[in-house]
């Protein structure tokens, strides 16, 4: 029987791909993800583990702007080393103007993230599970 060893990547479509390349890039950057390839409409990054990749929509694709609770995408989580982190990472996105919808704080027993929207307003996650070392 197949096991799933891990998610290897995510694909999104974007409505603005130069303003979600700017987005992304400094998000991937700050992460510690490296640039895997660039094309006319297409952009991928990786961090040895994840890989994740934005890709322009189509004309008939950004007729319909993304909306959480369709069918679809929820959120994307990435679980950090400590809960520092997740502080780190909301000072970053507070720096670069991002909207944060949820600030960091502990959601759950043990469970600290913040929750953060893309351009395109999906929604995005930095975690850590467990209390700090």
């Amino acid at each position: 029987m197949s096991r799933v060893q891990a998610v290897d990547h995510l694909v999104i479509s974007v409505s603005d791909f130069a303003a979600s390349k700017a987005f992304y890039s400094g998000l991937f950057t700050f992460l510690g993800f490296d640039l895997m390839d660039e094309m006319a409409e297409a952009m991928g990054w990786s961090n040895g583990n994840t890989r994740f990749w934005i890709y322009q929509a189509d004309s008939r694709g950004k007729k319909h702007p993304y909306r959480k609770g369709d069918v679809g995408f929820h959120h994307y989580a990435w679980s950090l080393n400590s809960r520092r982190d997740v502080d780190e990472l909301q000072a970053w996105l507070e720096q670069e103007g991002a909207r944060i919808v949820d600030p960091a704080g502990e959601y759950y027993t043990d469970y600290y993230a913040v929750f953060f929207l893309d351009p395109d307003g999906l929604k995005l996650e930095g975690m850590h599970y467990g209390k700090e070392q």
